[in-house]
């Protein structure tokens, strides 16, 4: 069996580009090299040969041959272009068994089967937090996508269920193979987060959100809530800075005004983006994670911060209570006064904080990766027949 996987939005650049999907394109391609190498010699089914098309130079892992593209896939246009009319003959020449989208589409021309990830229907459920031409694109090829598939793979419950609602696509051709927690992910001491708080300049006790500044993260109201719970909280607890971690979106300059107009230009601090391999000590060296999406796919920020070991406040979304479970302490979306409730207790309540970091890490443990490229290497093998 010879499986192709598009990949060509895995990105090696300090940047944007390399968090969300290119971190589940980068960590499940890990996991199924790693499997496949595992297994090549212990089954007793046809072997498994792996190849991923990429522009990343940077990024290598065993067990799959990269194809990397001497185009400026990066460009949106040209990796669309591309994808629709290079990529089924490159399948085509390869003799390729099965072709993998891992971002929510597939080269519909293609002659040989095709599995598609969707990650999310956020441009279908929330429309107005996204530009038009992205929006209609996206709509429409992720639908094709989804019809064309011989399977779909679903990162959630919820998102399984919008595709069926949303594209009617059949129950029993959709999958939900959860993303994973990166090794990576652990706690740290109390000496090393103090630590990584000294070089970072960073308070001692700070709230974190980490994410996209865009509209559908609800920025606006975590602020308004923030500077509302500033006025009914203790003095003592008037240390505490809100920290917004991550590179500005769409409307991002919205959430800049909110601050200024509430006068917490002092207290919301802006780092920007966050490499990935500073992202654990971050969430470790907060006092508490705040996740207020309106709307995800699948909140594996949340997972991350809680396999760090710290306490995760969260909206209850669709896509996020689905991963935090019980192991958070969660409020209805746009409710200003459940987001100061939470605050007070994540903040003043040591005994509620310890407990939640204790569930915490014992919920993001059920997430790994090895446990996603097993269901998706079982798909591949189910739709190759």
């Amino acid at each position: 069996m010879r499986v192709a996987i598009d990949a060509h939005l895995l990105s090696d650049q300090q940047s944007y580009r390399s968090a969300g999907v290119s971190n589940y394109s980068v960590e499940l391609l890990r996991a199924l090299g790693a499997l496949v190498l595992e297994t090549q010699t212990q089954s007793d089914r046809a072997p498994v040969e792996l190849f991923a098309y990429l522009h990343a130079r940077r990024f290598t892992t065993p067990g799959i041959q990269l194809v990397r593209s001497r185009l400026p896939l990066e460009n949106p246009l040209a990796r669309i272009v591309w994808e629709q009319s290079l990529l089924p003959l490159h399948l085509r020449r390869k003799r390729a068994s099965l072709v993998h989208g891992l971002v929510n589409v597939l080269p519909l021309t293609a002659s040989c089967p095709g599995v598609v990830t969707v990650h999310d229907l956020a441009f279908v459920r929330t429309p107005e937090t996204m530009r038009p031409m992205k929006r209609i694109y996206l709509t429409a090829l992720c639908r094709a996508s989804v019809h064309r598939a011989a399977h779909v793979i679903a990162v959630s419950h919820q998102t399984a269920a919008d595709l069926q609602h949303f594209f009617g696509a059949a129950p029993h051709r959709i999958t939900v193979v959860h993303n994973g927690v990166a090794a990576r992910f652990t706690p740290r001491s109390a000496e090393a987060q103090a630590a990584f708080r000294r070089r970072r300049g960073l308070p001692p006790r700070y709230l974190l959100y980490l994410g996209t500044l865009e509209p559908r993260k609800n920025l606006e109201q975590l602020v308004r809530a923030f500077a509302q719970w500033r006025a009914v909280t203790s003095a003592a607890a008037h240390d505490v800075r809100l920290v917004l971690a991550g590179a500005k979106g769409w409307h991002y300059a919205e959430i800049f005004r909110s601050v200024e107009a509430l006068g917490l230009t002092e207290q919301v601090l802006f780092p920007g983006f966050i490499p990935g391999d500073e992202l654990p000590d971050w969430y470790a060296a907060a006092t508490a994670f705040v996740y207020p999406s309106r709307f995800e796919g699948f909140g594996l920020p949340v997972l991350e911060a809680m396999a760090c070991g710290t306490p995760v406040v969260c909206s209850r979304a669709p896509g996020v209570s689905e991963v935090a479970g019980d192991a958070a302490l969660t409020f209805p979306v746009h409710d200003d006064a459940a987001i100061v409730a939470a605050l007070e207790v994540v903040v003043n309540q040591t005994a509620a904080r310890q407990a939640l970091a204790a569930r915490g890490l014992a919920q993001a443990a059920r997430f790994t990766w090895r446990r996603s490229a097993e269901a998706t290497l079982e798909i591949y093998h189910r739709c190759s027949r």
